[in-house]
């Protein structure tokens, strides 16, 4: 029988242990869950979160896992789904650029609803080097899954590959062997969701569709877990991933990275809380605005000419009624803004601001071209050109968009973010208590029960 690629990528989930994992990337590692912490955290308060925290019934005796900046608990599965939807639902979760996937998103909300439904179990504590070898591995999946792709988006690739990803951390916190991971592996691919159909209306069911995954992930591995096999083609069979979700591959390339490149070394922070296809258009427009002293009145025209995949997901028109998950997704709105006030903030987004005259009569002037790039899956370089009233034009080129670690943020300003996003939980939390997981994140290796991160996030 073939060998699946899956069996390549299950081996190197299992095999490679907490002292395998290079310092960068366990570096990578707890920064990022850091930053997915804080931005769930601001995302209690985001739209429909309260609604569907209540779709999802009463917590269990046991199995249960906590809802992030809430007072509520919840089947664990459950929970990691309302986590999943808190981490996307502002736009403002981490991502790996050439892979076009948010990986820690459904990985992190998996893995701590799997630390805490233990927890409320009575079961032995999650260290800290479990969770980073989790998340690490994790990413490792999802991003290599991404990568290999070689065909334009279709399906939501941060869901569909995200649950690949999340089954693979969840079976490292469970213990289990490669087989029992192949089984979750085909499990998961039975559940995959995510379409692209909620990108382009700029509904809160994309973000949703981390939750799903996320929840997803955790049901495979329960399956797995009593002996159940799952299919075992899961990767290259007729009706396998790229077949069904994605096309083109080019896995015999990425295989070999395995080990070799540890794609948590290659996200990405979001500096602005819009989708990361807007960050160079925004980069590009606060650039012009500081070097040239630019004021948003002397602007007859901006053109914008970006890759076809940047196109697909923010060149979306600007309209009078958006709501805010469209508004974040469409470079017009976010370009004027950007323009206007020389930051992306999330108060940009409230309905004031959405209905502002002056923002939309500029985004309105805003042209969003598709440039020459033959990759489907490239979100830059992006081009941008202004056009003044008094006939001068101004130009950038950004060819690396701040954010990516070859540009980015400092330790000071993604400290900035996770503090902002901690002040916005839904339910207030102390101050005391988010210097205490900034301190718990940097030790992570160090943390003896990651459950206690967990207490802190919830009042």
């Amino acid at each position: 029988m073939t060998i699946d690629a899956i069996e390549h990528i299950a081996h190197h989930v299992v095999e490679t242990g907490f002292d395998d994992l290079p310092q960068e990337a366990v570096a990578a590692s707890q920064k990022f869950i850091l930053d997915s912490i804080g931005v769930g955290l601001a995302g209690s308060g985001g739209p429909w979160v309260t609604e569907l925290i209540n779709a999802m019934g009463a917590a269990p005796a046991q199995d249960s896992a906590r809802v992030w900046g809430q007072d509520k608990v919840l089947d664990a599965r459950a929970a990691a789904l309302c986590n999943a939807y808190q981490i996307h639902n502002a736009e403002y979760d981490c991502v790996h650029e050439q892979a076009v996937v948010h990986p820690v998103t459904v990985v992190l909300a998996a893995s701590l609803a799997e630390i805490d439904r233990v927890r409320s179990n009575g079961g032995n504590s999650t260290s800290g080097r479990q969770l980073v070898r989790a998340v690490t591995l994790g990413v490792d999946v999802a991003c290599h899954l991404g990568v290999a792709s070689a065909s334009p988006l279709k399906f939501f690739r941060p869901g569909t590959c995200g649950a690949f990803g999340a089954t693979a951390a969840v079976s490292i916190l469970r213990g289990f062997e490669t087989e029992q991971l192949i089984s979750g592996f085909g499990i998961a691919h039975a559940q995959l969701c995510g379409t692209m159909q909620a990108h382009t209306e700029g509904s809160p069911l994309l973000a949703m569709q981390m939750g799903f995954n996320a929840r997803n992930a955790m049901t495979a591995c329960d399956i797995a877990l009593h002996g159940i096999p799952g299919t075992r083609h899961i990767l290259e069979g007729p009706f396998g991933f790229y077949a069904l979700f994605e096309g083109q591959h080019h896995l015999d390339d990425v295989l070999p990275q395995l080990g070799n490149v540890w794609r948590i070394t290659e996200v990405a922070h979001k500096p602005f809380p819009s989708g990361r296809a807007t960050h160079g258009i925004v980069d590009a427009c606060l650039t012009l605005r500081k070097e040239h002293s630019l004021a948003h009145s002397d602007i007859r025209n901006v053109v914008a000419r970006v890759p076809s995949l940047t196109h697909h997901l923010v060149g979306r028109p600007v309209t009078r009624d958006m709501d805010i998950n469209y508004a974040r997704l469409c470079a017009r709105f976010v370009a004027a803004r950007a323009l206007i006030t020389g930051e992306v903030i999330s108060a940009d987004f409230t309905i004031e601001a959405r209905r502002d005259r002056i923002t939309l009569e500029l985004a309105q002037r805003i042209d969003i071209q598709i440039d020459e790039n033959p990759n489907p899956n490239a979100l830059s370089p992006i081009e941008l050109q202004i056009e003044n009233y008094d006939g001068t034009r101004l130009h950038s080129m950004i060819d690396i968009v701040y954010g990516h670690p070859d540009k980015p943020m400092s330790r000071a300003a993604w400290l900035d973010k996770f503090r902002n996003n901690w002040g916005r939980s839904l339910v207030p939390l102390s101050d005391s208590a988010c210097e205490r997981v900034i301190e718990r994140l940097d030790a992570l290796p160090a943390v003896t029960n990651t459950a206690d991160i967990i207490d802190d996030l919830v009042p």
